[in-house]
């Protein structure tokens, strides 16, 4: 497995595929995607199977629209990817990581010490809540 950075064009249908099925590419984009930083895990074969975007505000990262391709979620790629935002939080100084966390995926942030803030929403029937890790 690899991971390295990618264009939002690369990003975009594999965002719109497992999050947004249905929707056109234009309705994925975020307003903030040209600041962000995106990456791309890819298998062995050099499939790209997750996607990710960074976005750093001072000492802090967000990281947003954290997707799996469908058939390929349970093989390990998003414990990849969150080892590497690690990784590259560290090599940034980064104080704080957060992401708004589907509550259905919490036990995957909370095994690599992220925290609830006990801040939740909702949107489009999916249940969110913020979720926190102090480095």
């Amino acid at each position: 497995m690899t991971v390295r950075e990618i264009p939002i064009e690369q990003v975009l249908p594999v965002r719109r595929d497992v999050m947004y099925p249905g929707k056109s590419l234009t309705d994925v984009s975020l307003t903030d995607d040209p600041r962000g930083t995106h990456l791309g895990l890819f298998d062995n074969g050099q499939k790209l199977v997750t996607v990710v975007s960074l976005f750093m505000n001072d000492n802090e990262l967000q990281f947003r629209k954290f997707a799996t391709l469908i058939q390929e979620q349970g093989k390990g790629y998003g414990s990849q990817m969150l080892k590497y935002i690690l990784a590259y939080s560290k090599a940034h100084h980064v104080e704080r990581i957060w992401c708004n966390a589907r509550k259905d995926a919490l036990q995957l942030y909370k095994r690599f010490g992220f925290a609830e803030t006990g801040e939740c929403f909702s949107r489009d029937g999916i249940d969110f809540v913020i979720v926190e890790l102090f480095l």
